[in-house]
């Protein structure tokens, strides 16, 4: 069960500007802020469907270990256990090889595709090499005494530039694309997390609403339970994306969200916090 606190309903007015704070010192506290690293801007907008890089080995692993989702969390989860270590060392070659490509000529859907698909398989990669773990937070190999967790590690080489999670997710694809969909494309290997799935450059923009819709509209992303709403701790943490206030966050919710759920929503005016479930997203 995702443990999570409440948001409040609308009717209780005195207790907004509590709500208010608690959900902006969340985001400034605990989540990385959007940098830019100004070398990644550079792309080839002609760049031809064939200039993009070949993704079978990740989904090969996908379509051989991530379940559908199930019908409780409308979680997709993959069976670490079953993965051998022939098919680890090859996920590793996978990825130094995804780090030779030239990322500078691929067009911006094809760049998205790249880092998104990057930084889910060496996610996987990473997981693999410590398993089992309960949480990813306890692989503890990001330098620094009090580090938690892989996402300030080096794990790949792009362009002889050594590259981090954190450098992927915060540094490039936050900043240049400034689409708070990016939150449903990369995958931390958590239940709390969107689903872990391939990217395709062909069909991105629909795969993105596709992905944002079913989280949205998932126990783990919007839960509506005898007047009291719980929402994934995403939306604090990176509220800065989604307009940059608990309005545009609603406003948010509500595109994807499903009838039902939008009608709930309408009657929700004050956010509070809540919490993320960093279990092991394993089947």
């Amino acid at each position: 069960m995702i443990r999570r606190r409440h948001f409040l309903q609308s009717a209780v007015a005195v207790a907004a500007l509590p709500a208010l704070a608690a959900f902006r010192s969340a985001s400034d506290s605990r989540a990385p802020k959007s940098e830019l690293w100004p070398v990644w801007q550079t792309h080839n907008p002609d760049a031809a469907p064939s200039a993009e890089p070949d993704y079978q080995t990740l989904a090969r692993l996908l379509d051989k270990y991530l379940a559908p989702p199930d019908d409780a969390l409308r979680l997709a989860r993959f069976n670490y256990n079953e993965v051998s270590a022939q098919e680890g060392d090859e996920l590793v070659r996978f990825n130094q090889e995804l780090g030779a490509v030239n990322v500078n000529d691929l067009n911006k859907n094809q760049q998205f595709t790249f880092w998104t698909n990057l930084y889910n398989s060496l996610t996987l990669q990473v997981v693999l090499q410590h398993w089992p773990v309960d949480s990813i937070r306890d692989i503890n190999i990001s330098p620094g005494l009090f580090a938690r967790g892989p996402w300030n590690a080096e794990v790949v080489t792009v362009l002889d530039e050594n590259l981090t999670l954190n450098d992927i997710e915060h540094r490039i694809l936050r900043p240049i694309w400034n689409d708070a969909r990016i939150h449903y494309a990369v995958n931390c290997a958590s239940v709390g997390c969107p689903n872990l799935q391939l990217w395709n450059s062909q069909t991105l923009e629909r795969d993105l609403d596709a992905a944002a819709a079913q989280f949205v509209n998932s126990p783990r992303g919007v839960d509506i339970q005898s007047r009291e709403v719980t929402v994934s701790k995403i939306y604090s943490w990176y509220v800065e994306d989604f307009d940059s206030d608990e309005q545009g966050v609603l406003r948010h919710l509500r595109r994807y969200a499903q009838p039902r759920l939008d009608s709930d929503l309408a009657e929700i005016n004050q956010l509070h916090d809540s919490d993320y479930d960093w279990n092991i997203n394993s089947a």
